[in-house]
């Protein structure tokens, strides 16, 4: 295991949700899988874990800072916890290799399309119907649970189209639910492996520093930029978990 390197990706796990409400669980799983050489079917059970953490931390603050929309985060929260417990069941269903570039493929498809959105604000007045966020909320839990994925670079997405929320809304109400799925995904993989209480600790605690240092500078900087840098970063790691788990298989 690099020590140093493992340190510092967990640190960028909360700068990132911190940051843009986003990509804790991108950065969490390879930093896991690769650095701390953590088996990929027990990573995403510890990833759940870690990310819950520091998205809850990152959700006190935008709450304080009124970021936050409550009835679209209940919807979000409660059709995604039941889709994480049901995305759970499904990950021991496929080997590790295909579930980690099931991942990967995912995380192009997400860097490509922040990377071409226009980053526009909506210009309609926020409104969460209870039909299509409990819809779009129970299909990112889903993949919460599937691939231990926190689901926020989906939801701000998913809460800025279905909910109309602005940019930095979007971003302190996807800390929230964020929390709640994770806590429902980590619950439902606690019997998948034994749990490293230590490293799973020390990860949450520094995950939670870069949250919170993330929220500060996330105030004085342009979201646009924030997402476009996120994006590149997105891309290029799941570029090398591509290509990793592809050379694996052949």
């Amino acid at each position: 295991m690099n020590t140093l390197l493992t340190l510092i990706g967990a640190s960028l796990i909360g700068l990132s949700l911190g940051l843009t409400g986003a990509g804790g669980s991108i950065i969490t799983l390879p930093v896991l899988v690769y650095l701390a050489a953590i088996p990929a079917r027990e990573a995403v059970g510890m990833s759940l874990f870690v990310v819950g953490a520091a998205a809850l931390a990152g959700a006190i603050q935008r709450v304080r800072a009124g970021d936050f929309h409550p009835s679209a985060a209940l919807m979000f929260s409660l059709s995604g916890m039941a889709g994480a417990t049901l995305g759970a069941r499904l990950t021991p269903l496929l080997p590790a290799a295909v579930l980690m570039m099931l991942f990967a493929l995912l995380m192009l498809g997400v860097a490509l399309k922040m990377l071409l959105s226009s980053g526009r604000e909506p210009v309609v007045p926020a409104e969460c119907r209870p039909a299509r966020c409990l819809l779009a909320g129970f299909g990112v839990g889903v993949l919460t649970g599937f691939i231990g994925v926190g689901g926020g670079f989906l939801l701000v997405p998913a809460l800025i189209q279905f909910a109309r929320l602005p940019v930095r809304t979007a971003t302190g109400t996807s800390l929230a639910i964020i929390a709640f799925n994770s806590a429902a995904g980590f619950l439902s993989h606690l019997h998948d492996a034994p749990l490293r209480w230590p490293l799973m600790l020390l990860f949450a605690g520094l995950a939670v520093a870069g949250t919170w240092i993330g929220s500060l500078f996330a105030k004085r900087l342009p979201v646009r930029r924030l997402q476009q840098t996120f994006a590149v970063l997105v891309l290029c790691t799941g570029s090398y978990v591509l290509w990793q788990n592809f050379h694996s298989m052949t």
